[in-house]
């Protein structure tokens, strides 16, 4: 299989994880090509057994495809793994070169690799490592647009696509940092939320959207929630 159609398994497996719903129109964005090129890819996959696909409808992926989308999305995790906890990459530029070492990876290599890395379970952005994560799945996880206000959570993974993940560090966000959600706004659906310093943050429903995370009770924040 060619590595271009590998990247377009292991996408739809990262959007079946992160949004209700996988389209045409969110593969081109997140893969940055055009939506010809997309519909045509998916047809080449429809075709191979991988996906199932209709115009206009949700992408899904096969029973084989789901298969192949794990192996190599735990192979790209894994590689980032390494490349952050031994080669001191940050999380935002460790995306593509993980990518390109992820073609390269046979079996054998993966399972070394893995032993080596004593078996993680979470990938830098804090997505679970398939076959690695002792049962839990990404589906546990909630989108931060979709939590309702007063309600504190805790930023457990975030969406690896570079784009964002530049914009994310911009924001001076982390991973496992706790935020109280305050607002949201109805004219254009965007988000403001408050660090447990008292900052104030407005996030796109787009930058929301990219943001996952888990419900906390409000008493085991540290209290700064006036």
């Amino acid at each position: 299989m060619s590595p271009n159609k590998e990247d377009y398994l292991k996408n739809i497996f990262e959007l079946q994880h992160s949004f209700q719903k996988v389209t045409n129109k969110r593969l081109a964005t997140m893969m940055q090509v055009s939506a010809p090129s997309v519909t045509e890819m998916l047809v080449n996959l429809a075709r191979n057994g991988y996906i199932k696909h209709t115009p206009y409808n949700a992408i899904e992926l096969t029973t084989s495809g789901q298969k192949l989308a794990e192996k190599l999305v735990k192979k790209h995790r894994i590689w980032e793994v390494f490349l952050t906890n031994n080669l001191h990459y940050t999380i935002n530029n460790v995306h593509q070169t993980a990518d390109s070492l992820e073609h390269a990876t046979d079996d054998q290599l993966l399972e070394a690799l893995n032993a080596f890395l004593h078996y993680p379970q979470k990938c830098p952005h804090g997505a679970i490592i398939p076959g690695n994560g002792q049962g839990e799945t990404d589906d546990d996880d909630l989108i931060l647009s979709q939590v309702e206000p007063n309600v504190w959570v805790t930023i457990v993974r975030i969406f690896d696509n570079r784009e964002f993940l530049d914009y994310f560090r911009k924001l001076k966000l982390n991973l496992n940092q706790k935020l109280l959600v305050v607002q949201h706004l109805p004219f254009d659906d965007s988000l403001i939320v408050r660090t447990e310093n008292g900052r104030e943050i407005t996030l796109s429903q787009k930058t929301a959207d990219f943001i996952f995370v888990e419900k906390i009770n409000r008493n085991s924040t540290s209290g700064n929630s006036q």
